[in-house]
């Protein structure tokens, strides 16, 4: 078992367990794309490890052990997406893949001088929280977009399911973190919105609506 291997199970692992709370085979090898008996077997070896809590027919967890592990890789991930977009230009649906491959590089200290050049931040470009060297995370708690109402006002404080495609289309819309939206109109058939922002008037989709996740403006 290639390190590479074990931590992108870890990382599924982690994602899937704070959407789901738990865990199963099914779910994992959908993720992953990998067959269900070598996802088992994957699972029999980390728990050997003592990185999951593993018995046939049940929800899988991750150990204390195993979560810190997901966590800092995590962590590598989204302060390197920070890095591409703050320090060297890249838009923010331009740096999911060059931070999967930087995630393995095995150097605390090159990530701590990451952190320290950015400034310790808690969030990544997508709105996700960044956990910090112990494997913390900074929560906040958000809306949805979809669960607004009309004549309410809101910032869009992160992105769920933040992909290239997703971040291209809120491009096209000039949608970013931070922008300050009203909401017009909420359609009753299918729940699109209409909403103002930036002097714009634009209709969102029930699916962009439910993927911004947003905080009310007082």
């Amino acid at each position: 078992m290639t390190s590479y291997i074990k931590e992108n199970y870890l990382k599924a692992l982690f994602y899937l367990s704070k959407t789901n709370g738990e865990v199963n085979i099914n779910d994992l090898s959908k993720q992953l794309d990998i067959k269900m008996p070598t996802v088992t077997s994957m699972m029999k070896k980390l728990a050997a490890l003592n990185l999951v809590h593993y018995e046939s027919y049940k929800p899988v967890r991750l150990t204390e052990k195993g979560e810190l592990e997901a966590a800092l890789i995590i962590r590598k991930h989204r302060l390197t997406e920070m890095y591409l977009v703050e320090k060297m230009g890249f838009g923010w649906e331009d740096v999911h893949q060059i931070a999967e491959q930087m995630e393995h590089i095995h150097s605390p200290a090159f990530f701590e001088k990451m952190d320290k050049l950015l400034g310790f931040p808690k969030f990544d470009p997508h709105g996700s929280p960044i956990p910090d060297k112990d494997g913390k995370l900074t929560r906040r708690t958000y809306t949805k977009l979809s669960d607004c109402k009309k004549g309410e006002s809101v910032m869009v404080s992160a992105v769920y399911n933040a992909t290239d495609e997703f971040l291209k289309f809120l491009n096209t819309k000039r949608i970013q973190l931070g922008v300050k939206i009203t909401i017009n109109f909420v359609e009753p058939f299918d729940k699109s919105m209409s909403i103002s922002y930036n002097n714009s008037t634009e209709t969102l989709s029930l699916t962009a609506c439910e993927r911004l996740l947003v905080e009310v403006v007082k």
